[in-house]
């Protein structure tokens, strides 16, 4: 079975038991059992959950809020393509985490896909969705899927809302 068969990614509830969340990095557990409920409640961030439909746990889960990008921080191929405004309004995937229990399962996969879906439905303009990995192994992870570096020395990366369309895979019937 892939992730996105053994998972359901549902919004962040009331009833989601987050106690036993843990993926090991203490600032994203952390965030998680005190922050999350109330960033989506404030709609500070949006929250989503992958539930294990068999167990009905907490797999992992990861955040969506609106940013903006400076219009000059992006490679001149883009920047063509946009309005000369100053700032660039983005879809931030601000945290991605999986529960340690639940590694080497395409959870990951299964979130990442997700947030570029939603950031497809979200009715929010956003010309790219932004990323700000924690370190290289999480960078690595995102180049797999088709992100790009917004410039020399930055550790933001992007794909353009445009590219989503063409990397999500095709959803059956």
């Amino acid at each position: 079975m892939t992730g996105s068969s053994l998972y359901a990614i549902e919004p962040l509830g009331n009833d989601h038991d987050r106690a036993a969340f843990s993926c090991g990095v203490e600032t994203l557990d952390r965030y998680f059992k005190q922050q999350a409920g109330q960033e989506s409640r404030r709609h500070i961030a949006n929250c989503f959950v992958g539930i294990q439909q068999t167990a009905k746990t907490i797999g992992g889960y990861y955040t969506l809020s609106a940013t903006a990008v400076v219009f000059d921080s992006l490679p001149d191929v883009f920047r063509k393509k946009l309005p000369r405004y100053p700032e660039v309004p983005a879809a931030l995937l601000g945290r991605l985490a999986v529960d340690l229990q639940h590694r080497g399962k395409g959870l990951g996969e299964t979130l990442l896909l997700d947030a570029m879906r939603q950031t497809l439905r979200s009715g929010l303009a956003a010309a790219v969705l932004a990323v700000d990995p924690k370190d290289e192994h999480s960078a690595k992870f995102y180049y797999r899927y088709g992100f790009l570096d917004i410039g020399p020395g930055r550790t933001r990366l992007y794909m353009p809302v445009s590219e989503i369309e063409k990397a999500l895979p095709r959803e059956t019937p």
